[in-house]
């Protein structure tokens, strides 16, 4: 039998990659096709992402299958949450699009709290109150610019927008439709009340769809280029949504998906609104199968990229974890979570001041900057694993740290110190496994979620670290 490959285009805030996927006895493996960078762009006064130019990457990556005799059956593209392209009736994009980082919503979300009341928006959603969320986000645009509003017949997601450029196909994937705080948790429906109320226009919203669900093959014309077809198949599209798919074992288990963002919370059946969960700011966001991440988004390791380039990139993030145990009798930390960390001008300079600004030592070595990032990043971990256990009233034994961030061993043990749990680092490569498996459910070659799960714990390395 002609094995049969799966190809995940996994795309974060500072890469992408598309990753090939074969089945053998039980066995996912994985081989990277193609990589490259990502990052924010200034253009026409706005913080963006380059979309024309993630798309070329894409179309590269495919074009690299077919040089190398691969020809996968089906593809799925998962990206990062929140950020969005409209398009016009003969769909074409209205804006640029706009990163969340942009300050364009500065101020957004308070004007917006007064229209809806903050308790009965998280009722009705579910999702964690962040300044750049989507609802905040076009409530901006109607505000700054209510023409470019008045003209959109589409709303699409980045990975939405994405897989139309495959297949000429408009539909929103529902694990990241439920990022915008625009989709009842209950009805798992655009909130028409929501969007009617904050002067949106709910025509251009379109069909919820599912992870599993294809939109098709790919339009004609690359087809002619790449040399050959294959079904676009909706993963997870929201990264963190395909990441803790990947997650082997979550009985007892709270999980950490570690990137740019940090992603710390558990896998449940229904959306948790109730008013401690709101206290505590954390959100319900939409999984496979209609289940929920019960999680807290918070600053992650965005703070040490920044860090680095700061330092124009003379020192790798492995040396930045060597020279932070190297110090020692260093305790400054920082609340990650501050919004002055999110976007700015200099993260070195804005660490110092708020150490000085709390009379704290002012880091100054390469060292102390790292150790007071890693630090305050597994604090903000501790706290939110214990609003955690006294959400669900129990204790958790372990945590899961997956993505990119599990590669961190100084982390990972700071982790297991503070939160005094054991740590299983991995898989490394979350996002994509979890992508690929349900590529492969869909096409028929696993079963389901569960049996996706047992195959990944066979297939990927697990490192555990032990409290002291």
């Amino acid at each position: 039998m002609k094995k049969k490959y799966c190809l995940s285009v996994d795309i974060g805030a500072s890469s992408g990659r598309l990753i090939l996927g074969d089945l053998h006895e039980d066995q996912l493996n994985l081989e990277e096709i193609h990589r490259f960078d990502n990052s924010i762009i200034e253009k026409n006064g706005y913080f963006c992402w380059d979309i024309d130019a993630l798309f070329f990457e894409i179309k590269t990556g495919i074009q690299k299958c077919n040089q190398i005799g691969i020809q996968p059956v089906s593809i799925g593209i998962d990206t990062w949450a929140v950020d969005f392209v409209l398009l016009d009736e003969r769909d074409q994009p209205l804006t640029d699009s706009v990163s969340y980082r942009d300050p364009r919503t500065d101020g957004i979300m308070e004007e917006v709290l007064e229209i809806f009341m903050k308790e009965r928006l998280y009722l009705e959603t579910g999702i964690q109150f962040q300044k750049f969320n989507t609802i905040y986000q076009l409530y901006a645009l109607k505000k700054q610019n209510p023409e470019v509003l008045e003209k959109a017949k589409s709303f699409l997601m980045i990975p939405d927008y994405l897989h139309f450029l495959l297949t000429g196909r408009k539909a929103n994937e529902y694990t990241n439709a439920t990022s915008t705080q625009l989709i009842n948790a209950f009805t798992k429906k655009w909130d028409k009340e929501i969007i009617n109320t904050l002067g949106l226009n709910v025509e251009m919203f379109e069909e919820i769809k599912m992870p599993k669900e294809t939109l098709g093959s790919l339009r004609e014309e690359l087809v002619e280029e790449f040399g050959f077809d294959m079904d676009v198949i909706l993963p997870a599209t929201h990264d963190t949504g395909s990441a803790v798919l990947a997650v082997p074992e979550l009985e007892d288990t709270i999980y950490i998906s570690s990137g740019t963002w940090s992603l710390i919370g558990v896998e449940n059946h229904f959306p948790i609104c109730v008013t401690k969960a709101l206290d505590y700011n954390f959100t319900n966001e939409g999984g496979m199968d209609y289940q929920f991440r019960f999680l807290k988004n918070i600053m992650g390791l965005w703070m040490i990229q920044e860090v680095r380039r700061n330092y124009d990139n003379q020192y790798s993030f492995a040396e930045l974890v060597d020279l932070s145990r190297a110090v020692s009798g260093f305790e400054s930390t920082v609340n990650v979570d501050d919004q002055r960390f999110l976007k700015p001008d200099n993260m070195i300079e804005e660490i110092q001041n708020y150490c000085k600004e709390t009379s704290q030592t002012v880091p100054e070595q390469p060292g102390e900057i790292a150790k007071c990032v890693f630090e305050s990043l597994a604090n903000s971990y501790k706290k939110a694993v214990a609003e955690i256990e006294n959400i669900f009233e129990k204790e958790f034994s372990t945590v899961n740290v997956i993505g990119g961030g599990c590669q961190n061993e100084l982390l990972n043990q700071l982790i297991a110190d503070v939160t005094k749990k054991e740590v299983y680092a991995g898989p490394v490569e979350a996002t994509a496994i979890g992508n690929l498996v349900v590529q492969f459910i869909a096409i028929g070659e696993i079963e389901n979620i569960d049996k996706a799960r047992g195959i990944i714990k066979k297939s990927f390395e697990v490192k555990k670290y032990t409290y002291s």
